[in-house]
């Protein structure tokens, strides 16, 4: 559950003046997915609030230079963050071969977080590594408000998401820059591209009334109106 606190005197929130979000966990099943899907929104919450724990973990890419363009990425996106990342060795696209190494690396990361909010896959993924992931996130994360992100790819998948996150342009350009900035390995890709990112950024934008959005899918949403 995102929680809503009245502000006080000098306009801060709960959490330190973090706008009663304390911490946030990222999951993902290869290195890159957390910036195509979320850098906005992590570029937005951690300027905002510094200091802000992040936890995070990717399945694969270990070991190799996508791990270090992962550590040198996330740092990047998430400004002034408390961030720990972890990146493992599973074997990409054999994420359902390698369920029980999955699974207890995600019972893993819950044993040592409590986030206030997680971004991850979403169920409705195309990619069978981020459908797995996204299927395991529940088991886990039971009581966690979990928004799961899309990734734009040659499968179509792209659907109807709930919610959005509107992002400035000088915050959409800043995840562009950054994505081709800090992923050298991924510039071959033909949908790996500036008119692709800003591209899905414009539509969602234009579906929330924004310039520029990023764009979530929800399975339970659950709110405070009593602000408690």
């Amino acid at each position: 559950m995102i929680g809503f606190r009245p502000a006080g005197a000098d306009g801060t929130t709960g959490n330190g003046g973090n706008g009663g979000m304390g911490s946030v966990a990222l999951l993902a099943a290869h290195c890159d997915d957390l910036a195509i899907g979320a850098g906005g929104s992590l570029l937005t919450v951690c300027s905002a609030r510094p200091g802000l724990r992040v936890d995070a973990l990717v399945l694969s890419g270990g070991g190799t230079e996508r791990e270090d363009e992962e550590h040198a990425a996330l740092a990047a996106f998430c400004p002034g963050a408390d961030l720990r990342l972890t990146v493992l060795k599973l074997p990409d696209g054999r994420l359902p071969a390698h369920w029980e190494e999955a699974k207890a690396a995600v019972e893993e990361l819950r044993a040592r977080s409590d986030p206030d909010l997680l971004f991850a896959p979403h169920p409705g993924d195309a990619h069978q590594d981020h459908r797995g992931l996204a299927r395991l996130v529940p088991t886990a994360f039971r009581d966690h408000q979990v928004l799961g992100y899309e990734i734009v790819k040659w499968d179509g998948d792209l659907g109807r998401p709930q919610v959005y996150q509107p992002l400035t342009p000088e915050v959409a350009e800043a995840k562009v820059t950054l994505l081709q900035q800090h992923y050298p390995s991924q510039r071959r890709r033909p949908w790996y591209d500036r008119e692709a990112f800003l591209g899905l950024a414009r539509i969602r934008g234009i579906e929330c009334h924004a310039r520029y959005a990023e764009a979530f899918h929800v399975n339970k949403l659950t709110i405070d109106l009593a602000g408690g």
